[in-house]
């Protein structure tokens, strides 16, 4: 069965739709197969893997509403075993739409039974908050992967995020484990990132990975070319740290 994780913070800017298309990426050119589910109505996975927003007829909100399958929502990309369940600004209509449906939270879950066995991993971008669209990929995940960036107010809203991963253990998915901590936007130059860095290995030892995504330009550039830092310049540090955290989860899973 092919491991689902998701990829959540509730707050904005630390790295997750990066993390996202990256490491989707990075475990496709290292021979896994693998489908990026964008539950963000940003639709910045997406988009930044190439894709034109605007054409999405068939992707996360139609998943979710059960009016398609997984299999009619998905969409080959340019990058080696990895395939795409793309999202539209519609998607912020769907935690409306949703609210009075009988378990609302189980949509994703559900919709993704008949293809969790066709991938080695399914990877969720979650959106920047603990809503509906968060809950459900929390409900169908076997992991979730925490993003944090090395800078001022890094654990803010933190504490609310384990607590809102305790709730979805005890109600709706006992199985979800936390698949680690991950250190982003890494400046070795700045005190104030090796402060991060210490203070949150601190805290959560062995939950944090060992890979840092150190701040690379390289990995900023890629998205505005809709490519994965793998296909955008595969000789960067930014590449080099995504490879080196698909292979730390890999041995992880293995």
């Amino acid at each position: 069965m092919g491991k689902i994780i998701a990829i959540a913070n509730q707050k904005g800017g630390v790295g997750k739709t990066t993390t996202s298309i990256n490491l989707a990426a990075s475990l496709g050119v290292l021979e896994k197969k693998v489908l990026l589910i964008d539950a963000d109505p940003q639709a910045n996975a997406t988009s930044g893997l190439g894709i034109d927003v605007e054409t999405v007829e068939t992707g996360t909100y139609q998943l979710l509403e059960h009016s398609n399958s997984a299999r009619e929502a998905i969409v080959k990309t340019d990058t080696p075993n990895l395939d795409i369940i793309p999202a539209h600004i519609d998607l912020v209509a769907i935690e409306i739409e949703l609210v009075d449906k009988d378990e609302r939270e189980y949509m994703l879950k559900k919709a993704l039974g008949d293809i969790v066995d066709d991938y080695d991993f399914i990877l969720i971008d979650c959106a920047p908050s603990l809503g509906l669209l968060t809950l459900n990929a929390l409900t169908a995940a076997h992991a979730v992967i925490i993003p944090i960036q090395c800078e001022y107010f890094a654990l803010e809203g933190l504490g609310k995020l384990l607590n809102t991963i305790k709730s979805v253990q005890k109600i709706h998915n006992p199985e979800l484990d936390i698949e680690g901590l991950l250190l982003t936007m890494y400046d070795s130059r700045l005190r104030l990132s090796n402060q991060v860095v210490e203070e949150v290995q601190k805290h959560f030892n062995d939950m944090v990975f060992q890979t840092i995504i150190q701040r690379n330009v390289r990995l900023s550039e890629a998205p505005s070319y809709g490519e994965s830092i793998i296909n955008y310049d595969a000789a960067s540090k930014g590449a080099t740290n995504y490879l080196s955290l698909a292979k730390e989860i890999i041995n992880k899973n293995s």
